[in-house]
Protein backbone atom coordinates (compact mmCIF):
# COMPACT_ATOMS: atom_id res chain seq x y z
CA UNK A 1 0.00 0.00 0.00
CA UNK A 2 1.28 3.82 -0.39
CA UNK A 3 2.51 5.61 2.34
CA UNK A 4 0.03 7.23 4.45
CA UNK A 5 0.77 10.68 3.10
CA UNK A 6 0.21 9.63 -0.64
CA UNK A 7 -2.97 7.42 0.73
CA UNK A 8 -4.06 10.59 2.11
CA UNK A 9 -3.78 12.71 -1.26
CA UNK A 10 -5.63 9.87 -2.99
CA UNK A 11 -8.59 10.28 -0.72
CA UNK A 12 -8.28 14.01 -1.31
CA UNK A 13 -7.88 13.80 -5.23
CA UNK A 14 -10.28 11.35 -6.67
CA UNK A 15 -8.19 11.67 -10.24
CA UNK A 16 -4.64 10.48 -8.74
CA UNK A 17 -3.28 7.19 -9.26
CA UNK A 18 -0.45 5.68 -7.45
CA UNK A 19 1.70 3.54 -8.59
CA UNK A 20 4.62 1.85 -7.35
CA UNK A 21 8.03 1.51 -8.92
CA UNK A 22 11.03 0.09 -7.35
CA UNK A 23 13.57 1.99 -10.22
CA UNK A 24 16.55 -0.80 -9.93
CA UNK A 25 14.07 -3.33 -10.74
CA UNK A 26 13.64 -3.92 -14.53
CA UNK A 27 10.54 -5.82 -14.20
CA UNK A 28 8.94 -2.84 -12.10
CA UNK A 29 10.00 -0.14 -14.31
CA UNK A 30 8.35 -2.09 -17.25
CA UNK A 31 5.23 -2.95 -15.26
CA UNK A 32 4.79 1.10 -14.10
CA UNK A 33 5.26 1.70 -17.92
CA UNK A 34 2.35 -0.74 -18.90
CA UNK A 35 0.33 0.98 -15.99
CA UNK A 36 0.94 4.67 -17.05
CA UNK A 37 0.22 3.65 -20.65
CA UNK A 38 -3.04 1.94 -19.57
CA UNK A 39 -4.02 5.43 -17.88
CA UNK A 40 -2.93 7.78 -20.34
CA UNK A 41 -3.87 6.44 -23.58
CA UNK A 42 -3.15 7.65 -27.38
CA UNK A 43 -2.44 10.94 -25.47
CA UNK A 44 1.28 9.44 -23.79
CA UNK A 45 2.83 11.31 -21.24
CA UNK A 46 3.58 14.74 -20.97
CA UNK A 47 5.97 14.98 -17.93
CA UNK A 48 8.08 12.27 -16.36
CA UNK A 49 9.76 13.49 -12.98
CA UNK A 50 13.05 11.79 -12.27
CA UNK A 51 13.10 12.59 -8.62
CA UNK A 52 14.46 9.34 -6.52
CA UNK A 53 17.67 9.74 -4.65
CA UNK A 54 19.68 8.19 -1.79
CA UNK A 55 22.46 9.66 -0.08
CA UNK A 56 25.38 7.79 2.19
CA UNK A 57 27.48 10.31 4.42
CA UNK A 58 30.69 9.46 3.04
CA UNK A 59 34.46 11.41 3.15
CA UNK A 60 37.34 10.84 0.87
CA UNK A 61 38.98 8.58 4.05
CA UNK A 62 35.34 6.74 4.41
CA UNK A 63 33.84 6.38 0.82
CA UNK A 64 33.88 2.68 -0.65
CA UNK A 65 33.63 1.06 -3.20
CA UNK A 66 29.92 -0.30 -2.63
CA UNK A 67 29.08 2.91 -1.42
CA UNK A 68 29.40 4.41 -4.62
CA UNK A 69 27.90 2.04 -6.92
CA UNK A 70 24.71 1.92 -4.51
CA UNK A 71 24.76 5.28 -4.92
CA UNK A 72 24.79 5.59 -8.53
CA UNK A 73 22.69 2.94 -9.56
CA UNK A 74 19.63 4.84 -7.25
CA UNK A 75 20.94 8.41 -8.37
CA UNK A 76 21.73 8.20 -12.14
CA UNK A 77 21.67 4.87 -13.78
CA UNK A 78 18.23 4.31 -13.01
CA UNK A 79 17.25 7.62 -13.70
CA UNK A 80 18.70 6.75 -16.91
CA UNK A 81 16.86 3.70 -17.14
CA UNK A 82 13.49 4.69 -16.26
CA UNK A 83 13.58 7.68 -18.80
CA UNK A 84 14.15 5.35 -22.20
CA UNK A 85 11.16 3.15 -20.74
CA UNK A 86 8.97 5.88 -20.63
CA UNK A 87 10.08 7.40 -24.25
CA UNK A 88 7.54 5.75 -26.02
CA UNK A 89 5.04 7.29 -23.93
CA UNK A 90 6.38 10.92 -24.41
CA UNK A 91 7.03 10.30 -27.96
CA UNK A 92 3.58 10.22 -28.33
CA UNK A 93 2.40 13.17 -26.04
CA UNK A 94 5.10 14.80 -27.95
CA UNK A 95 3.28 14.57 -31.65
CA UNK A 96 0.21 16.70 -29.77
CA UNK A 97 1.86 19.25 -30.33
CA UNK A 98 4.46 21.13 -32.40
CA UNK A 99 5.65 23.76 -29.70
CA UNK A 100 8.20 22.45 -27.65
CA UNK A 101 7.54 22.65 -23.75
CA UNK A 102 6.21 20.95 -20.60
CA UNK A 103 2.68 21.14 -22.31
CA UNK A 104 4.26 18.37 -24.59
CA UNK A 105 6.29 16.07 -23.55
CA UNK A 106 9.03 16.28 -21.02
CA UNK A 107 11.53 14.77 -18.63
CA UNK A 108 12.25 16.57 -15.21
CA UNK A 109 15.56 15.26 -13.47
CA UNK A 110 15.32 16.48 -10.02
CA UNK A 111 19.16 17.64 -9.54
CA UNK A 112 21.10 18.86 -6.53
CA UNK A 113 22.73 22.11 -5.24
CA UNK A 114 25.69 19.84 -4.68
CA UNK A 115 26.34 18.80 -8.02
CA UNK A 116 26.91 22.28 -9.18
CA UNK A 117 30.57 22.51 -10.22
CA UNK A 118 30.89 26.19 -10.23
CA UNK A 119 29.46 26.10 -6.73
CA UNK A 120 32.10 23.16 -5.75
CA UNK A 121 34.78 25.63 -7.05
CA UNK A 122 33.84 27.97 -5.28
CA UNK A 123 33.98 26.32 -1.75
CA UNK A 124 37.07 23.93 -2.81
CA UNK A 125 36.11 21.12 -0.47
CA UNK A 126 33.67 18.32 -0.67
CA UNK A 127 32.39 17.80 2.05
CA UNK A 128 31.03 14.45 3.16
CA UNK A 129 28.86 13.67 0.24
CA UNK A 130 31.38 12.16 -2.12
CA UNK A 131 28.61 9.29 -3.65
CA UNK A 132 25.93 11.33 -4.25
CA UNK A 133 27.40 14.86 -5.22
CA UNK A 134 29.24 12.67 -7.88
CA UNK A 135 26.01 10.96 -8.99
CA UNK A 136 23.55 13.46 -9.26
CA UNK A 137 26.61 15.43 -11.15
CA UNK A 138 26.67 12.76 -13.57
CA UNK A 139 22.56 12.88 -13.69
CA UNK A 140 23.27 16.34 -15.02
CA UNK A 141 25.38 15.07 -17.89
CA UNK A 142 22.99 12.45 -18.49
CA UNK A 143 20.35 15.04 -18.56
CA UNK A 144 22.69 17.12 -21.24
CA UNK A 145 23.04 14.32 -23.22
CA UNK A 146 18.88 12.99 -23.24
CA UNK A 147 18.26 16.91 -24.16
CA UNK A 148 20.34 16.93 -27.36
CA UNK A 149 19.16 13.22 -28.01
CA UNK A 150 15.33 14.17 -27.95
CA UNK A 151 15.41 17.32 -29.76
CA UNK A 152 14.32 16.49 -32.43
CA UNK A 153 11.89 14.58 -31.15
CA UNK A 154 9.98 17.36 -29.68
CA UNK A 155 10.82 16.07 -26.12
CA UNK A 156 12.25 18.78 -23.68
CA UNK A 157 14.70 17.44 -21.17
CA UNK A 158 16.11 19.74 -17.92
CA UNK A 159 17.76 19.52 -14.54
CA UNK A 160 16.11 20.95 -11.81
CA UNK A 161 17.83 21.60 -8.51
CA UNK A 162 14.91 22.61 -6.37
CA UNK A 163 16.60 23.98 -3.01
CA UNK A 164 16.32 22.69 0.23
CA UNK A 165 13.41 20.37 0.87
CA UNK A 166 12.08 19.25 3.93
CA UNK A 167 12.27 15.49 3.85
CA UNK A 168 13.98 12.74 5.09
CA UNK A 169 16.67 12.88 3.33
CA UNK A 170 16.61 16.96 3.52
CA UNK A 171 15.78 17.24 7.24
CA UNK A 172 13.34 19.52 8.90
CA UNK A 173 15.61 22.61 8.31
CA UNK A 174 17.95 24.70 5.96
CA UNK A 175 21.46 23.93 7.74
CA UNK A 176 23.95 26.99 8.05
CA UNK A 177 26.04 25.39 5.88
CA UNK A 178 23.30 25.20 2.88
CA UNK A 179 22.50 28.86 3.83
CA UNK A 180 26.12 30.25 3.33
CA UNK A 181 26.49 28.43 -0.14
Amino acid sequence: PPPQELQQLKEQHQSLRVLQLDIVCEDSIKKVVRETEALVGEKGLNCLINNAGINRIATLDSVTAQDMLTIYETNTVAQLMVSKAFLPLLRKAACQDAIMGIHRAAIINVSSRSASMQLFFQNKKSEEVYPYRIAKTALNMITCCLAADLMSDGILCISLEPGWVKTDMGGSKVSDKETRQ
